[in-house]
C-alpha cells in the first residue's frame, strides 16, 4: 500500500502514545507476514520477517536471505511526542476544583495544549499471578474529553500581551468540581482492571481533534504528533514496499528521543546494537562478520524537519529556504547536532534521484541552538554512517502541527530507495 496523507492521519488517529505507536506497527508488520520475536527467547535461523517490541520501540527486518555478510539499510525514527504526562500523584484540590497533576514531557510548547479537551492514553502495569513475573501490561485509551488545561482569563493578566506559564502550576488540568470519582480508579476500570491491581502507570494527554488533510486542494495535513509519527509512517511504508537485496532492509523506532534516549529502549540504549548482532548470529554468522557488516552499512535518522515558516522568515538560515510539498529534506549542523556528512548526503541525495523527487537542504541558523535526532547517537553507538532527514513541517512541539499533504508520499518514496537501492 503507497504511503497517502490520509493514511498517515490514520496512523496517527490510531496511535496516542508510544505503546500504541508500537501496536500500530505490529498490527501493520503482522498482516504483511511479519513473525514477532521476544527478546528473552533464541531467535529462529530461518530466514524470514521479523520484528520485536521493548516497551515503547520496536524493531523489524526483512531477512531476505539472511546472509551474515550482507549490510544493513536502516530508517530510525522514534515513536514519543512532546505532551503532558499525569504526574505519580495526580490527584490535587485547588479553590474547590478537582484536578489532575500532570508534568510537561520533552519541548512541550505549553501554549499550544491550553483550551484543548484532552484525552488519556498510555500503559498500566498490573497485578498478574497467571503471569510468570506477576505483572502484565495494558494499554489504555479514553477518547473522551476528560481533561483540560484552562487559559487565564485576559482581564485577569498581568500582561496581555504574554501571559509565561509555569510548568509546575499552570499546566494541570480541570478533573471535576468536587463529585468527580478518583482518577486513577476511573482510567484503571475503564481499561478493564481493578484498581487495586495497579501497580505502576505510563500516562499522558492526547489531544482529541482528528488528523486531517486540510487546505485549499487538500494541500496540507494537520495533526497532532507528526514530530515523528509521519517519520515512523513512512518508514513503515518504505520497509513494507523495500525489496531485501542488495541490503537488509531495517526499521528501528524508538521511544525516548525528546528527552535525550538515555533509557533501556532509547537511541542510547544497546537495543539497536544488540538486534543487529543477533540477526548475524541467528544467520550463521560471529562476531567478527558482525563488525564487518556495521562499516558496510547506512542508516537514516528520520526525523521531521522545518519548514520556512511565512510568519518568521527571519528565523531561518538565508539561501536554506524549506517549502512544504517541497520534497524530503536533508539535515546538515556542522557541529553535529545532525549525524549529515558528505558521504551519507550524497546516499541519501542518489535516493531522492533513484525515487523521482526533489531534495531540500537545511541548516540551522548558526546564532539559534539547534535541536537534535537519534541519528547522532545512533552513529556513535553502532559506528554505522548516518544521514538525517525528514520532512518539512510548521508548529513542531505544538499540540497540533502542519505539514505539506504531498510530502507524505515524496517522503516514503525517498526512504523507500534509500532501504533498497538499484
Amino acid at each position: 500500500m503507497a504511503a497517502t496523507a490520509t493514511g498517515l492521519c490514520e496512523f496517527i488517529d490510531a496511535s496516542p502514545s508510544p505503546f500504541h505507536v508500537c501496536a500500530t506497527v505490529a498490527d501493520r508488520l503482522r498482516a504483511a507476514g511479519y513473525t514477532e520475536v521476544t527478546e528473552t527467547d533464541r531467535w529462529p535461523a530461518t530466514p524470514g520477517r521479523y520484528f520485536t517490541v521493548r516497551a515503547g520501540s520496536v524493531i523489524a527486518w526483512d531477512g531476505g536471505g539472511a546472509n551474515p555478510a550482507t549490510p544493513f539499510r536502516i530508517i530510525g525514527a522514534h515513536t514519543d511526542s512532546p505532551n503532558l504526562r499525569v504526574k505519580q500523584h495526580p490527584a490535587r484540590e485547588v479553590a474547590g476544583w478537582q484536578m489532575v497533576a500532570l508534568a510537561p514531557y520533552g519541548g512541550a510548547w505549553l501554549n499550544s495544549w491550553l483550551d484543548r479537551d484532552l484525552g488519556i492514553s498510555g500503559r498500566l502495569s498490573v497485578l498478574d499471578p497467571s503471569q510468570g513475573a506477576g505483572i502484565s501490561h495494558h494499554l489504555v485509551r479514553i477518547d473522551e474529553p476528560m481533561l483540560r488545561v484552562p487559559q487565564l482569563a485576559i482581564h485577569l493578566a498581568d500582561d496581555r500581551a504574554a501571559v509565561k506559564l509555569d510548568p509546575q502550576r499552570h499546566v494541570n488540568a480541570v478533573w471535576g468540581d468536587g463529585r468527580s470519582p478518583d482518577f486513577l480508579g476511573y482510567v484503571a476500570e475503564r481499561a478493564g482492571v481493578a484498581p487495586r491491581d495497579v501497580l505502576g502507570f505510563d500516562l499522558m494527554t492526547h489531544d482529541l481533534v482528528p488528523s486531517t488533510v486540510t487546505g485549499v486542494g487538500q494541500q496540507f495535513l494537520s495533526a497532532p504528533r507528526l514530530d515523528n509519527q509521519a517519520s515512523c509512517y513512512a518508514g513503515l511504508e518504505a520497509l513494507l514496499a523495500a525489496n531485501p537485496s542488495p541490503h537488509l532492509p531495517v526499521l528501528v523506532l524508538f521511544d525516548h528521543e525528546e528527552v535525550g534516549s538515555t533509557s533501556d529502549h532509547g537511541a542510547q540504549s544497546d537495543l539497536l546494537r544488540g538486534v543487529l548482532e543477533r540477526i548475524t548470529l541467528a544467520a550463521g554468522g560471529d562476531r567478527e562478520d558482525f563488525l564487518r557488516r556495521l562499516t558496510s552499512s547506512t542508516l537514516a535518522s528520520a526525523d521531521m524537519a522545518h519548514a520556512t515558516h511565512p510568519n518568521y522568515p527571519d528565523r531561518h538560515e538565508p539561501g536554506h529556504q524549506i517549502a512544504v510539498n517541497g520534497g524530503p529534506v536533508l539535515k546538515v549542523q556542522p557541529n553535529l547536532r545532525y549525524a549529515t556528512d558528505g558521504r551519507t548526503a550524497a546516499t541519501f541525495a542518489l535516493a531522492c534521484e533513484t525515487a523521482g523527487v526533489a531534495l531540500q537542504r537545511y541548516e540551522h541558523r548558526a546564532d539559534l541552538p539547534c535541536g537534535s535526532t537519534i541519528g547522532p547517537m545512533s552513529a556513535a553507538s553502532t559506528g554505522i554512517p548516518t544521514v538525517d532527514v525528514g520532512a518539512p513541517q510548521l508548529a513542531m512541539h505544538s499540540a497540533r502541527e502542519l505539514m505539506g499533504a504531498r510530502d507524505v508520499a515524496s517522503y516514503a518514496a525517498a526512504l523507500t530507495a534509500f532501504l533498497a537501492p538499484d
